[in-house]
């Protein structure tokens, strides 16, 4: 019995499943059911402990249709990595109810589709604009409205806060000092925008405005050929662009149908995980600025430079890479690469262990981290937290354990897990895997794969330029290719890879055309921002300036 099965026949139990359509689409179990069954649906879903988490709320278009909008909820089970897509339509004007009674991370990924495409969520407390400014007029991702079609910011909001119960958010307390912590501002990690309001040195509320870096990556996406999206990928988390070139590529690929040669899942793997000891780097380093040392900073992008170097050997980039295609890599790895990669994970242990020492050993760290803005297992998977920040927490979950790809199976690494999920643990947590990363890069260099860097299917990859210049079948393949562009037949997916901040997943849809009907991002920090207000609440503004430090929010690939 497969598991879309078994789901029919535990729902069958309680619930009307006249009107539910169970089916299996490229790999992944939906279930579509009417939009007055989704709270019932989603809580039994999560009582039953058949799925813990809430990944990602999100809305699709689809004009000509007579009920217009999908709202899609994808579900994880951390025990077994099963996957679960639900899917409910509705017409123009209608709504659904709100999951944020069940799972506290639907908040912002429940705005995000009302700003997005006007799709309303019934008992949303705070169901207001969140990537969009509040002058803007219309939703951007419908179908209907056109890409190049701005709208200028004249004026801000003043300080305001989400609604609790009976308490307005516009309401400030005479008594209490408001604040504003950027978006201009040294402690916060990009353009980032923090309301608070202070008790003396305590905070007493706090509120997120995001957007100030929204790029319209998913409206883009809809407007260009595939493997012209790959470059759009980079300015995503730009702190491990290869990442996100990587999952942006694994997700095409699996709704192609093609599996990539040996080597080039070798090549990014050792990518990916050269990009995940980077983006440590970052998190780390940034840290201790946002603590005073300042010197921590400066030594570890020393090593974040020696990354960039063989980044730019491999392809000429240093940070914003373009490295995969749909199908393998631009190009094989030059002669002595895997040699300079090697030399430098011996380089890099060392300089994990020194700047263990000099921070997670240090007095002033530890008293500054240690106990601060706790998180339980409990609310980081109710917030949906993944990646270092939930393992942090004490929840054992990787992706490259519980759903392995690339190989990763066959590769000797641990999970680095923590136990009170305060900021000290966040960055043990990231520390140790920052020296997990480096055995994986050195089982992978000892044994690379020989054979092609990619796939050599006319439909999907370029030929190489010897053939376009050198015969006509080469200049007839590389002509089809850019005219006619990558064509992926009908259908979806969602698929996810681990990044160095969780869980990165992309749901793609694709209508037979060149370019993607619909591509959603689930970025790791999205779902973990969301949370601040709640985890600072109640502790001084030196400890949430350390927060969003341990939060790694990049900002790039919150607001895509």
């Amino acid at each position: 019995m497969t598991k879309i099965d078994e789901l029919k026949q535990e729902l069958d139990k309680h619930f009307k499943t006249q009107n539910f359509k169970f089916s299996n689409v490229n790999g992944d179990d939906v279930l579509e059911i009417p939009k007055e069954e989704v709270s019932g649906v989603l809580k039994h879903l999560k009582a039953s402990q058949k799925f813990d988490f809430l990944m990602d709320v999100c809305g699709v278009d689809y004009p000509t249709r007579e009920k217009r909008f999908d709202v899609v909820y994808h579900l994880f089970s951390s025990k077994d990595a099963s996957r679960l897509r639900i899917k409910v339509q509705l017409a123009e004007g209608e709504s659904v109810q709100t999951a944020t009674k069940i799972w506290k991370g639907a908040d912002w990924f429940e705005r995000e589709a009302y700003d997005m495409f006007g799709i309303h969520f019934e008992g949303h407390a705070n169901l207001r604009k969140i990537l969009t400014h509040h002058q803007f007029q219309g939703h951007p991702l419908r179908k209907d409205y056109e890409a190049d079609h701005q709208q200028h910011c004249t004026e801000t909001l003043p300080v305001h806060f989400d609604n609790e119960g009976d308490v307005r958010g516009d309401i400030l307390n005479e008594k209490l000092v408001p604040i504003n912590i950027g978006p201009s501002h040294p402690a916060m990690h990009g353009t980032l925008r923090v309301m608070a309001e202070l008790d003396g040195e305590t905070v007493v509320r706090a509120n997120c405005e995001i957007g100030y870096l929204h790029r319209c990556f998913e409206k883009m996406a809809e407007t260009h050929p595939y493997n012209q999206v790959i470059p759009y990928t980079d300015r995503l988390n730009y702190c491990s662009a290869p990442m996100n070139n990587v999952g942006y590529c694994k997700a095409v690929e699996r709704l192609l149908g093609v599996e990539i040669p040996a080597k080039a899942q070798a090549m990014r793997v050792i990518l990916c995980e050269l990009s995940r000891v980077i983006d440590h780097i970052v998190a780390v380093g940034t840290g201790g600025v946002d603590l005073g040392a300042l010197t921590a900073f400066f030594h570890l992008f020393t090593y974040r430079e020696k990354v960039y170097t063989l980044f730019e050997k491999l392809c000429g980039a240093r940070l914003t890479v373009s490295l995969t295609r749909v199908g393998g890599m631009a190009q094989d790895a030059p002669e002595s690469w895997f040699d300079d990669v090697m030399a430098f994970c011996k380089e890099m242990r060392e300089g994990v262990d020194e700047i263990s020492r000099l921070m997670l050993d240090n007095k002033i760290f530890i008293k500054r981290t240690q106990g601060v803005s706790p998180v339980s297992a409990t609310e980081a998977i109710n917030w949906g937290y993944t990646g270092p920040l939930l393992r942090a927490s004490g929840v054992n979950l990787d992706l490259r354990k519980a759903k392995p790809y690339y190989g990763y199976d066959g590769l000797n690494f641990d999970v680095p897990v923590g136990t009170n999920g305060d900021i000290y643990d966040r960055y043990l947590v990231r520390i140790e895997e920052m020296r997990q990363s480096l055995r994986i890069i050195e089982q992978v260099c000892k044994n690379v794969p020989g054979g092609d860097y990619t796939i050599r299917d006319k439909g999907i990859v370029l030929p190489e330029k010897k053939d376009v210049y050198g015969n006509i079948e080469g200049l007839m393949n590389h002509f089809m290719l850019v005219i006619k562009g990558l064509r992926p037949p009908v259908g979806e997916v969602y698929d996810a890879t681990e990044a160095a901040n969780g869980e990165l997943g992309f749901y793609l849809i694709s209508d037979g055309s060149a370019n993607p009907y619909r591509l959603k991002v689930r970025p790791p920090c999205f779902a973990i921002y969301q949370s601040f207000p709640h985890v600072v609440k109640g502790t001084m503004l030196a400890d949430a300036i350390a927060t969003v430090a341990s939060m790694n929010v990049i900002a790039g690939e919150l607001d895509r």
